[in-house]
């Protein structure tokens, strides 16, 4: 059963300290190479948020492994190295342009991490679990609970006002680029198409600290490319082709874990995460991540997509069961009866088995699921795929709330209002056992809530 050591008091504290550390020691690491101060961070403030939000994911995730060494430094390194591509991935979506690139090392992941930065997302992991969550939180309780409640709040409340002003920035500095991408024939026109002093400032700032979002450069670079109309439904890899990934990869998911229950057990066992259908959240997961994060990397050789699919693959199903413990109260598979596994939630045979789909994936599925997915009209492909969406979302939040309810159950909470009748009453014990046969309720009472 997963001990969740830390209360969300603590977290936020603990987010707000290591986003203070991780910009000091940006612009420290700044002022070594260029000689001068450099606010590197995003916000105005003396914040560097990625850095916050993965200290509280080692906390949450990793403090398990304290006693194990060699995995919490991989969690470490894969679960920022992950935060690391998707903020860069979004970054770049936007400006279409690295904010940072390490393209010039040898060993890297597409300009946006490389060997020494892995290396030092896993001695952080092994330095915060160890180290600087006992000293920080002996700090913490040393203000009176009130009192650092009050701060807490204070605090917070100016970190959101920074970071919707940071987002309107953002927004806004991204329609200046475009408008300016598009007006060829009368440049003057939009002299002062970039909001007021504030916003200038801002985007000052940030091109000092981030040479590569030089304005000049931006549209130099927009100005080289190709311009290619988009003739398919979902062509390349955007939003609408990752949905649909999501969706095949829970159905089909769901089918592939049936079967192999079937051939491995000797019967048929539902492995569906939601309610209505037979879809499996963490495939459909696994399927629309796994292709975001090595798209770039189709080419490479069966060995580096083994690799990279065995130590993803085992991370995210150990962060999975992790998740769905604290969220649900349910442990819905565990591993404990075979070698070689990690508290039950991850085994080293089926990490060889993410290993191996994820070769599979990327050289064989991904391609002719992606030809499929294409051939959907166009015209109304972005609608059909909106009401899906609907409906899913429909389908995890009933799901959520029944298995909820299904957990106070088994712990003999009788019903509190229409909702719980409702739910009850639609989705008994024998349903909710039918539909997650391997679901364990875990005795919430010694997971530590203060």
């Amino acid at each position: 059963m997963y001990n969740l050591q830390y209360s969300y008091y603590e977290l936020t504290w603990l987010f707000l300290a290591y986003s203070v550390m991780g910009w000091c020691a940006g612009v420290a690491v700044a002022a070594v190479k260029r000689k001068r101060f450099i606010n590197t961070g995003v916000l105005n403030l003396p914040l560097c948020p990625v850095y916050g939000v993965s200290a509280v994911a080692y906390s949450v995730f990793l403090a398990d492994l304290k006693e194990y060494p060699l995995f919490l430094f991989l969690g470490g390194i894969v679960i920022s190295s992950f935060l690391t591509v998707i903020t860069g991935i979004l970054l770049e979506h936007i400006f279409r342009r690295k904010w940072w690139d390490y393209s010039k090392y040898r060993i890297g992941f597409n300009g946006y991490i490389t060997v020494p930065l892995l290396l030092f997302f896993g001695a952080a992991a092994l330095g915060i679990i160890w180290i600087g969550n006992p000293l920080l939180l002996q700090v913490i309780h040393l203000m009176p609970y009130a009192a650092g409640r009050l701060n807490l709040m204070i605090f917070m409340g100016f970190v959101g006002v920074d970071l919707l002003g940071a987002l309107a920035v953002v927004l806004k500095w991204r329609s200046y680029i475009d408008t300016m991408s598009g007006m060829t024939d009368n440049m003057q026109k939009v002299s002062d198409s970039f909001g007021n002093a504030i916003s200038r400032t801002v985007k000052k700032r940030l091109e000092r600290s981030y040479p590569n979002l030089s304005t000049e450069k931006i549209l130099a670079t927009r100005a080289k490319e190709p311009v290619k109309e988009k003739t398919r439904f979902a062509e390349g890899c955007g939003f609408y082709k990752l949905v649909w990934l999501f969706l095949l990869g829970s159905f089909f998911g769901d089918l592939v874990e049936m079967v192999f229950c079937r051939f491995s057990l000797g019967w048929w066992m539902s492995r569906s995460s939601v309610v209505y259908g037979p879809f499996s959240i963490v495939w459909g997961l696994a399927c629309s991540l796994l292709t975001a994060l090595m798209y770039g990397y189709r080419g490479k050789s069966d060995r580096y997509l083994f690799f990279y699919g065995t130590v993803v693959g085992g991370t995210y199903e150990y962060v999975c069961s992790v998740a769905t413990e604290i969220l649900f109260g349910t442990v819905f598979w565990d591993y404990s009866s075979i070698p070689f596994n990690l508290g039950g939630r991850v085994n080293l045979l089926f990490c060889f088995f993410w290993g191996i789909v994820a070769v599979i994936w990327v050289k064989g599925i991904y391609p002719f699921l992606s030809r499929l997915i294409e051939k959907i009209p166009k015209r109304i492909g972005p609608a059909f795929t909106w009401i899906l969406i609907v409906l899913m979302v429909i389908n995890i939040g009933i799901s959520a709330l029944a298995l909820d309810r299904y957990a106070k159950r088994q712990r003999g909470q009788s019903p509190q209002n229409t909702v719980d009748q409702m739910l009850d009453e639609h989705f008994p014990d024998a349903r909710m056992e039918r539909i997650y046969p391997k679901a364990k309720i875990v005795d919430m009472e010694s997971v530590q809530q203060k």
